[in-house]
């Protein structure tokens, strides 16, 4: 059983550290796993463990499980990966260790000694000048020239002092270099500034100027409410000029706007809890309805929903609200992130918006009326047959056309057969046809890419097939760990049978230690249910192994001995052939 067929998580150099870094022993002693984890996905209990469908590979079935008398994770199915809590926040994240363990140092609220400059990744430093760049932006609006203004339309647009705080509103000043200069002060290279999204080089001269400039700031927070991008409102003075409304950040290094989702890091618990996340377009929008009370809202920032969003709120729940423009008899970019959410199974309402108004409009107005929008949303199949109806005449050819021709993409993209069914009654119903003649027109449908697309979770490399001794070695080691008693049948001479890993087990379950293979193989003892009925197999598997590495063994004397009849080597044929009678006796009496 080779290490490299089974992935017991913290065997990696990083482990070797944090075994000897008292700051990261105070981390794991101060940090529940299951509450790490539970922030990412969603948990069921399952016994004295949790389990979940793994986010790191497509599945139906839960095959993922948490410890927490162990503190580790592992899944047991196609990705067959696990390990500590960095381990799996460094994984779910996408970063090195030293993100993770500052991340997780962060929520435990340990503090950890300043690096030596020379050792921190690039990926740091931009955490640190977005960080900068985000304390600049609010000092700004508190103090700075043109901030008053900034923070008077904020005020006028019903954003509570106390909002400001929260959100880290900011502003730039209507400075060519205000924000570049004073990061460059603080050490920061002027590439690490543009690499960072803040700042731009002219073709023409070579310098770096502000991307930003005389702009309400809105930064856009991480999971872990770092904040690694920026969106900026011109301020209402200036809507008039020549300049777009909205600037945002480029994706880059830190922030890529087709995987954030914003308000996110402070609305994920209340969408678990509700088990419904609201969509909207806007940062305004989530600011507003949140400071009303309505916390489980996120914002996808001006983009179509996108499949590493989706595969991000899959996390939290199953069910969405959608609050924005809908034209569904277009080929919108809002339609299609909705067919993507749709074609993942999500159940999806929308909520229909008064003529003109967004979210934050009609929450300053009344937040009772918002409550009512949202209580009397319409499923996606009511919203989608309403609003095709309003646009085509049922009763006329042209129009029985119109109203299939933007049905029945919709239809083939559902993928519960059960309510797909539905829909084509119902349009059948609806256009006074045969339900077969739906079907064939159904049939005809040719999709694009769009639902492939959706499958973000990138399919594991399949893992290299353990040999039947490995299995053997594995399943005894299982066995092994759940009935330690019967090690006093192993003897000596047997440890030659097993993997330099296996004897490593048994030596530290018969001295009673732990270590991480012992964890990982414990939980695998409970997740699989070994219990007493179990304990003859730890005889027939041990009696298997032993057959198996004895039949190997006369294999490979037989290779040899064929080897030494064509070298014609008399010595060496009656040496092995006298070791093959050994190991056959010892196989009759096995």
């Amino acid at each position: 059983m080779s290490s490299d067929k089974i992935d017991f998580g913290c065997y990696s150099w990083y482990h070797k550290f944090i075994m000897l870094s008292s700051p990261i022993d105070e981390i794991k002693n101060r940090l529940d796993i299951v509450e790490v984890v539970r922030g990412y996905i969603k948990l069921q209990k399952a016994g004295a463990n949790y389990r979940a469908v793994c986010p790191f590979h497509s599945e139906k079935k839960p095959s993922f499980f948490v410890s927490p008398a162990r503190q580790i994770w592992h899944c047991f199915g196609a990705c067959g990966t696990g390990g500590d809590i960095f381990k799996f926040v460094m994984k779910i994240e996408g970063v090195e260790f030293g993100d993770a363990l500052r991340l997780l140092a962060q929520k435990a609220g340990v503090e950890l000694r300043k690096q030596d400059p020379k050792i921190r990744t690039e990926k740091q430093h931009l955490y640190e000048i977005s960080e900068l760049a985000c304390c600049f932006f609010e000092k700004q609006l508190e103090q700075g020239p043109g901030g008053k203004e900034a923070k008077d339309y904020l005020l006028s647009r019903g954003i509570k002092p106390e909002s400001i705080k929260k959100w880290r509103l900011g502003y730039a000043p209507d400075a060519w270099q205000g924000l570049s200069d004073f990061l460059f002060s603080k050490g920061y290279k002027r590439e690490e500034i543009e690499k960072a999204g803040l700042a731009l080089k002219s073709e023409k001269t070579g310098k770096y100027y502000d991307r930003f400039r005389a702009r309400i700031m809105f930064p856009v927070f991480n999971f872990s409410s770092q904040p690694v991008g920026f969106g900026g409102r011109i301020l209402e003075s200036r809507e008039h000029d020549e300049v777009a409304k909205y600037v945002n950040s480029p994706n880059a290094s830190l922030y890529d706007k087709s995987r954030i989702l914003y308000g996110l890091n402070k609305a994920g618990i209340e969408i678990r809890k509700k088990d419904i996340c609201v969509l909207v377009e806007g940062y305004l929008d989530v600011i507003i309805v949140n400071q009303a009370g309505f916390e489980n809202v996120v914002a996808t920032s001006g983009t179509a929903l996108t499949p590493y969003q989706l595969k991000i709120l899959k996390r939290y729940s199953d069910n969405l609200l959608t609050a924005f423009d809908m034209d569904i008899a277009g080929d919108s970019a809002t339609k299609r992130g909705i067919d993507l959410a749709q074609a993942q199974g999500f159940s999806i309402k929308i909520v229909t918006m008064p003529e003109g108004k967004d979210p934050a409009d009609v929450v300053s107005e009344n937040p009772d009326k918002w409550k009512n929008l949202i209580e009397q949303a319409k499923s996606i199949h009511d919203f989608y047959f309403e609003n095709t109806l309003s646009k085509f005449d049922k009763n006329i050819i042209e129009g029985k056309k119109g109203i299939s021709k933007v049905l029945l993409p919709i239809i083939k993209r559902i993928p519960n057969k059960i309510e797909q069914s539905i829909w084509v009654q119902d349009l059948a119903a609806t256009l006074e046809v045969k339900e077969e003649d739906v079907l064939e027109e159904l049939g005809k449908i040719r999709l694009d890419n769009l639902v492939e697309a959706g499958n973000v979770i990138e399919k594991p490399k399949p893992l290299a097939p353990k040999t039947r001794k490995e299995l053997l070695e594995e399943r005894f080691a299982v066995l092994a760990i759940k009935f330690p008693e019967k090690l006093n049948l192993v003897k000596e001479e047997d440890f030659q049978l097993f993997s330099l890993q296996t004897n490593e087990i048994i030596n530290c379950l018969k001295e009673n230690k732990q270590n991480d293979q012992i964890n990982y193989l414990s939980l695998k003892a409970e997740v699989e249910d070994i219990n007493l009925e179990s304990e003859k197999e730890f005889e027939d598997c041990f009696k298997e192994l032993k057959t198996l590495v004895i039949k190997n063994k006369l294999d490979k004397i037989s290779q040899e001995i064929k080897k030494a009849e064509q070298n014609k080597n008399i010595d060496k044929i009656q040496e092995l052939v006298q070791q093959f009678n050994q190991r056959a006796k010892l196989l009759k009496e096995s």
